[in-house]
């Protein structure tokens, strides 16, 4: 009989058929570790939770198998628990604290968490590192020596939430996003600088009204979250938000005009970022004349004049890979796609990602999405799915597009 709690697991998820193990250690944080099991298991992995001896006595190891369904493991025993674990796909030490961090380091292997640890690096199998513990000692020297050490030896360092005194354990949907994709993909992107455009941009007629659409950003955070994740260097470009999502990464740039968003790739394309990906919606007119004051609509009713707003892309085009962007009102999908391509050649992009905002179950607004993604050669549809696993697959298809670039060369 399968354990009740089990049903969460989500047999299609992207982790479907893939075991993650779990090792709490003693930081006052582990109870959190109980909504990332839980959201593991949404994604479709199944876990498996070990805890240390100290951990055992914050939190009842019941709790946490009545999350997973698991029995959970404290102490390793004549079943050599911690090589059986070591055959799951992934280990994840959340929270992790400093005595945890400063040991496995030096192959000290005094509990099952660390003992299991260490296995995982043996295998050379994923194995991620939360840590969380006021600032203070995060900060210190032999903290950060242990971090660039485990860093060096390919293990995947999950960087906390630093606020007041306090590393905080990470937001639980970016932590087991993260997870995911480098469960899935690796650090397939390290080495390369992808700049990314998220979110509308607003054209002022007075200082109170604007002009703008309904992008919310999330498509293009996902893009840039899911290229940070993947060991990309990524720089994210946004205009005014109204998603949920948050940015994952620290090099973050905030706009409001389109403009402004094409001053700063233009700084970015300068500064060598080689891939540019124009998820954001700028807006494509401007008023000729801009009030200074609010207009007063009591007494008069504005006569404006529309002027086209300067094209982002015009700073990157033939300077760097170029994803463009494109949402149209169409009727099918072959008039969606003969626009979209239209719009490539017309703009010089390498490559163009095209959706149809008719529909309201995707696109503006929505967290799902369908899109095709066309380049001079090829086309491809990634049917209706959460914007999450659609950057997933324009990231893929990027990566693709530059490896046949190179193998022409």
């Amino acid at each position: 009989m399968v354990h009740p709690s089990k049903r969460i697991i989500v047999n299609d998820g992207p982790l479907s058929g893939k075991s993650v193990v779990l090792g709490v250690t003693a930081s006052i944080s582990l109870y959190k570790s109980l909504d990332l099991a839980r959201e593991l298991m949404r994604h479709g992995s199944e876990v498996h939770v070990i805890m240390s001896r100290a951990a055992s006595r914050l939190i009842s190891p019941s709790m946490f198998e009545w999350a997973t369904g698991n029995p959970v493991i404290v102490d390793i025993t004549g079943n050599l628990e911690h090589v059986q674990l070591s055959e799951k796909e992934a280990m994840v030490v959340a929270p992790a604290t400093m005595n945890f961090l400063n040991k496995l380091v030096y192959g000290i292997t005094d509990n099952s968490v660390l003992l299991t640890a260490s296995n995982f690096i043996g295998e050379h199998k994923p194995l991620f590192i939360v840590p969380t513990m006021h600032l203070s000692m995060y900060k210190t020297t032999q903290v950060l020596h242990s971090l660039e050490m485990l860093k060096s030896q390919g293990i995947h360092i999950i960087e906390p939430y630093e606020e007041r005194d306090v590393a905080h354990y990470p937001d639980i949907n970016l932590l087991t996003w993260q997870i995911e994709s480098i469960i899935l993909r690796g650090k397939d992107l390290s080495g390369k600088k992808i700049l990314v455009t998220a979110g509308p941009t607003r054209e002022y007629m007075d200082p109170v009204r604007f002009m703008s659409n309904p992008s919310s950003g999330t498509m293009g955070i996902a893009i840039a979250n899911e290229a940070f994740f993947r060991g990309a260097d990524v720089r994210l470009i946004h205009g005014p938000l109204s998603t949920s999502m948050k940015p994952a990464m620290k090099n973050v740039f905030e706009v409001k005009t389109t403009d402004e968003m094409m001053k700063e790739v233009e700084a970015g394309v300068k500064e060598g970022f080689s891939i540019v990906i124009l998820a954001g919606a700028p807006a494509d007119f401007s008023f000729q004349n801009k009030f200074e004051n609010k207009v007063d609509t009591a007494r008069e009713v504005p006569e404006v004049k529309l002027i086209k707003t300067p094209k982002v892309s015009s700073v990157a085009v033939g300077k760097a890979f170029v994803v463009g962007f494109s949402a149209e009102t169409v009727d099918n999908d072959e008039e969606l796609t003969k626009k979209a391509r239209a719009k490539m050649e017309r703009h010089g992009f390498n490559m163009i990602v095209t959706n149809n905002v008719s529909r309201h179950d995707i696109g503006f607004g929505s967290t799902d999405n369908e899109i095709f993604i066309i380049t001079n050669e090829s086309q491809m549809k990634i049917s209706k799915n959460n914007k999450i696993v659609i950057a997933r697959g324009i990231l893929d298809n990027v990566k693709k597009e530059l490896e046949l670039q190179r193998r022409r060369v």
